[in-house]
């Protein structure tokens, strides 16, 4: 990517993806391989007024090496000087952005149970943080940067630099810094969005029923006052910012003991360095009963078993199969642009924001309310090109809401 295209995009995630205000700080956490790029984010962040930027800088590798070596009962801990790091940012008020770029395959050799035990620690020690996010009561952003190791996954058939700048492009083609003003490339794509958004509040869908030609057949009930999300989300101070760059979804949360059936996996999921390909679940009143997987299934087991919650679903999105990164027919093997090229659910924790005045509810007042809670939040695509999905309305009627794949509301 050319440097004129990398500063539009640094000044499209803070002035658009985080919307960082002046006296406020910014924490960027970021993969080695991301410095330039990074670099350029602190650059802008700070001339758009931010009090500082602070750098959390991660190595995979590093990772890999401490995975496969370190004594066993490291898993169980998190630094106590991380959680500090976070939780003081967190509850100052800053913004965050994070850059997802990872090898998919990097951790295929490394014992599924030390992965897990680790993840499940720092979410434990980031329980707040997390809550915070997901709440919406900080501004964060999720992007994406090329790795040599991730572009020779996506485009196995070309030579190492090439395929990096194929990614390049890619990336910028799916966050809209290939058009002339970004900025008002994502103001029009966020008013696309709301069209959908706003049929589907206005709907007060009681249930969705999904079936497609993979085996799909699921009935997904929703909470009375549920509310769909999407492009935009919102402080309780009502600063604007986008969660995620790319996003073609709007999304909203199930109904945690209101889902029965099968639901089959369309695409590979990345997740903690190894793939999980070709599964499906078995869900009754909620809860996963079945799982299989011809490729990661002892990976997707022990997802299931992180806690009870996770054995729940936290997410219901809808995106259409004819959708930028869709049409790209590039699979990124990284759910950030995956899950944007497909529906998908999300195993886990759902967002708060997603019901009505949800981010005011204490926890044992969302569990009442059928609001699932988990220490992880794992997306994964189910949408395909014959996906049908019909809503049920509180009187019974049936009305279309995706057919072949496509949204299929009137407008």
């Amino acid at each position: 990517m050319d440097s004129q295209m990398l500063e539009k995009y640094a000044r499209l995630v803070v002035k658009s993806g985080v919307n960082i205000q002046k006296g406020q700080t910014l924490v960027v956490a970021s993969p080695i391989e991301g410095a330039p790029f990074t670099r350029l984010i602190a650059e802008q962040a700070y001339q758009a007024g931010a009090r500082d930027v602070v750098i959390s800088w991660k190595d995979e590798i590093s990772a890999k090496i401490r995975f496969l070596q370190a004594p066993e009962e490291i898993f169980d801990e998190y630094p106590k000087w991380q959680k500090e790091f976070y939780l003081s940012y967190v509850r100052e008020g800053a913004a965050f952005v994070s850059i997802s770029a990872s090898d998919p395959e990097l951790l295929k050799d490394v014992d599924p149970g030390r992965i897990m035990r680790a993840q499940k620690a720092g979410n434990i020690a980031l329980e707040e943080y997390r809550e915070r996010l997901m709440s919406n009561r900080n501004p964060w952003c999720v992007v994406a940067v090329p790795t040599p190791a991730w572009a020779r996954k996506v485009f196995a058939g070309l030579p190492e630099a090439e395929a990096v700048e194929a990614l390049w492009s890619a990336i910028a083609k799916a966050v809209r810094v290939d058009t002339a003003d970004p900025v008002a490339a994502w103001a029009a794509h966020k008013a696309n969005l709301k069209k959908n958004m706003d049929f589907l509040n206005t709907a007060k869908f009681r249930s969705l029923h999904y079936r497609n030609s993979l085996g799909t057949d699921l009935t997904v009930e929703l909470p009375e006052d549920h509310l769909w999300l999407g492009g935009s989300e919102y402080t309780p101070e009502g600063l604007e910012f986008i969660a995620n760059m790319p996003t073609e979804e709007v999304f909203t949360l199930p109904r945690k003991n209101g889902v029965n059936g099968t639901v089959v996996s369309s695409k590979p999921l990345n997740y903690n360095g190894n793939l999980i390909d070709r599964f499906s679940f078995t869900v009754k009143d909620g809860r996963i009963v079945a799982s299989k997987a011809q490729t990661g299934g002892e990976i997707l087991q022990k997802l299931v078993e992180t806690d009870e919650g996770s054995h729940y679903l936290g997410e219901v999105a809808l995106v259409p199969h004819a959708s930028p990164i869709s049409d790209s027919n590039i699979l990124f093997y990284n759910t950030l642009f995956d899950e944007n090229a497909s529906c998908h659910f999300a195993i886990g924790k759902a967002y708060p924001v997603c019901l009505k005045e949800g981010e005011t509810k204490s926890k044992e007042e969302l569990a009442r309310l059928g609001v699932n809670d988990s220490l992880v939040h794992v997306d994964f695509m189910v949408g395909t090109a014959d996906l049908e999905i019909t809503g049920v309305t509180a009187e019974g009627a049936e009305i279309p809401v995706f057919r072949n794949g496509n949204f299929a509301l009137p407008r």
